[in-house]
């Protein structure tokens, strides 16, 4: 290749002082901290969540599938890369990466935290955290900041404040505390966010529907759960007309995969044609999947149908990741996947998939 890929979906392992140093000293004694249990290991433990969060998945990349568990990980023994700004880049150079789009781990569960004040002053800890981590190497290291939406112009403030620290883009809770993203009230957000030129990304396992414990029969059926809460936003903002309203809001669905899209598409299609009367959908300009070439990206890492079907989406829509350092990641061997996955593409739109695309929305150095 004559390019470098990069990740558009990456992870940080938030280290012991991440929350208890950055956030608000009201709030200190109460922030999210790590703590060994004899039975997992080293957790985190969030005030107000029922269960902890082991730490031997959150940092499981590499690691043999047979040897995959939730617990008995111990955080001096995890990938130094998931805190450590300098060992990320040996991590980068081992896997072939350039660059990577960076995620928390721990805020991803924050995202359905059930006290929205909580969850702000989390949020704007876990920003301050990884400013100073981001800044070993900006062009390498690509911070997305957390919002917690308590309100609409809360959430303006929030864009605002992340754009100024730097951040190439914001990730956004999939429940917010007011209103639901379709409310046209939320038509400030969304203008304030294409006025900063901040694309907003959609996580799994970021919205309330989105457990890996629900589930019917066998528990590796939760798995195919997950992806469920963003095909659910990704609708919700095409049929309530949000991308119409807002034709240069770039919104990016994360780690759901992609390979389902051209199908999601031409369903949202039928739907709209056969079903809006008595549905009582709204009358669109476009066809829904329209909107979704034109405003949606997709981050997927392991997902040999998105690269199949890669023509029938738009040029610009997928974006590779390697999901470093979860379990489902393809570090160390993400140069075999993509040699695999990608030997059918034509050499410009295996550019696009594997850097162009991620370098082109974020802006960054070619």
């Amino acid at each position: 290749m004559t390019f470098v890929p990069i990740s558009a979906d990456s992870h940080i392992t938030e280290p012991a002082n991440c929350y208890r140093d950055h956030i608000e000293p009201a709030w200190r004694e109460r922030a999210p901290h790590i703590e060994r249990d004899p039975k997992f290991g080293d957790v985190y433990v969030v005030e107000g969540m029922k269960q902890t969060i082991p730490m031997g998945l959150v940092a499981a990349a590499g690691v043999e599938p047979s040897s995959l568990r939730p617990g008995g990980a111990y955080f001096e023994d995890l990938h130094r890369g998931g805190w450590d700004p300098a060992a990320r880049l040996a991590d980068q150079d081992r896997d072939g990466v350039g660059a990577e789009v960076i995620y928390p781990t721990v805020g991803m569960v924050l995202c359905n935290h059930p006290d929205q004040d909580y969850k702000k002053v989390c949020f704007d800890a876990y920003n301050r955290w990884l400013q100073q981590y981001t800044a070993h190497a900006p062009d390498r290291l690509i911070g997305i900041g957390q919002t917690g939406i308590r309100t609409v112009n809360e959430g303006i403030a929030d864009l605002e404040r992340i754009k100024a620290m730097g951040f190439r883009g914001v990730m956004m809770p999939g429940n917010p505390g007011e209103l639901d993203y379709d409310d046209p009230a939320y038509d400030p957000f969304w203008e304030a966010a294409v006025a900063l030129d901040l694309p907003l990304s959609f996580h799994i396992l970021t919205s309330k529907t989105d457990s890996i414990n629900s589930h019917r029969g066998p528990k590796i059926s939760g798995f195919l759960s997950i992806i469920r809460g963003c095909q659910d936003i990704m609708s919700m903002l095409i049929y309530s007309g949000v991308f119409e309203r807002h034709p240069k809001l770039k919104v990016v669905c994360v780690e759901a995969d992609a390979g389902w899209a051209p199908h999601f598409m031409y369903r949202m299609d039928h739907a709209y044609k056969r079903h809006r009367y008595w549905m009582k959908g709204k009358e669109l300009a476009r066809l829904p999947s329209e909107y979704f070439r034109n405003n949606i990206s997709l981050t997927f890492q392991d997902d040999y149908v998105a690269f199949k079907l890669a023509d029938m989406l738009a040029p610009q829509q997928l974006m590779w990741a390697n999901d470093f350092p979860h379990s489902d990641s393809t570090w160390p061997w993400s140069q075999d996947v993509i040699a695999e996955q990608t030997a059918h593409l034509s050499p410009s739109l295996r550019q696009r998939v594997l850097h162009d695309n991620v370098a082109d929305l974020y802006k960054l150095a070619a």
